[in-house]
């Protein structure tokens, strides 16, 4: 909050403006030269005190690692649609977005020396470790592009990532054995979100930008792997996960039945958008359906955890 206003006019004189798609809602439109990229300050604000607060260990260095690499790709596809009004190509992002997150599922395979998955109601089921990389790594990619495609509204992703790492604030307490540093860290990063969202409700100042969405999605999966309950958030990210969906839908099935639509427009947030919803109205609903979905994950991960005790 107290460094926002001063990063705000130091993005704005370097030329940080959003460029609204021509396809997307005529409502939009308004918001062009909006500052964008306030995912950067986050990102070196939670950094930074994560370095002060000494919290580098090994439940943290993964989700600190895919914050800041993945934060990179999202600050040159930032700085590249500012500058150019053409970003990263898709193909080049997922590249790099698959290549940290091969290197962060690895790190915590390697690090826990994980051979099974905790199965809510059930307990632990074995799985071999490089199909766990791989199943770790699309989970990683995955979250990364939900919330992506979540950013469509103002501050529609940085209140659902809120109490999504509300969720897994507790469980990382709650587990067995605590992780008291990757707490903290999300303590951080909800902190943070809560600062960056001051300037981001509606009418927003800055937008978070590809460099806070892509990486705090990351962040998210990787910590949801380092917990041992990536099978839970799909739940607790369920908003994300929607939201890839509407659009994977509308895209499968405009090219299968040659140009219809079953939304209005993906993602889903838009189909709302021109149903005649306001922006603020969907913004609150999504929160609500995240808050209820974070409750009812931390619920899951605790019946199951009473179970195994």
């Amino acid at each position: 909050v107290i460094l926002m206003p001063g990063y705000i006019r130091l993005v704005r004189w370097a030329g940080f403006a959003k460029r609204i798609r021509i396809e997307g809602p005529e409502t939009h439109q308004v918001k062009g030269g909006t500052p964008t990229a306030g995912g950067v300050l986050l990102i070196a604000v939670v950094g930074s005190l994560a370095l002060v607060f000494d919290l580098v260990d090994a439940s943290t260095f993964a989700p600190l690692a895919a914050l800041g690499l993945v934060g990179a790709l999202g600050f040159a596809d930032d700085w590249l649609n500012a500058s150019t009004g053409d970003g990263i190509r898709a193909r080049q992002k997922l590249l790099w977005q698959t290549a940290v997150a091969v290197f962060a599922a690895w790190q915590i395979q390697r690090t826990y020396d994980i051979v099974a998955v905790g199965v809510p109601f059930v307990g632990a089921v074995p799985i071999a470790p490089w199909l766990y990389i791989v199943f770790a790594a699309f989970a990683i990619v995955a979250m990364s592009n939900g919330v992506n495609l979540t950013d469509g509204l103002d501050g529609l992703a940085g209140g659902t990532l809120i109490f999504a790492f509300v969720s897994f604030l507790i469980i990382a307490l709650l587990n067995s054995p605590a992780q008291p540093n990757l707490a903290i860290l999300c303590s951080l990063i909800i902190g943070g979100l809560l600062g960056f969202l001051w300037f981001n409700v509606h009418p927003a100042q800055i937008f978070m930008g590809d460099a806070g969405s892509l990486s705090l999605g990351a962040t998210l999966a990787v910590v949801s792997l380092i917990t041992g309950q990536i099978l839970i958030l799909p739940l607790i990210g369920i908003i994300f996960v929607v939201e890839v969906l509407s659009d994977v839908i509308q895209i499968g099935y405009f090219k299968i039945s040659h140009g219809r639509r079953i939304f209005r427009m993906a993602p889903l947030h838009h189909h709302f958008e021109l149903g005649g919803w306001p922006e603020t109205k969907i913004t609150l609903r999504f929160w609500i359906v995240g808050a209820l979905a974070g409750l009812v994950g931390v619920t899951l991960f605790l019946a199951t955890l009473q179970r195994l005790v």
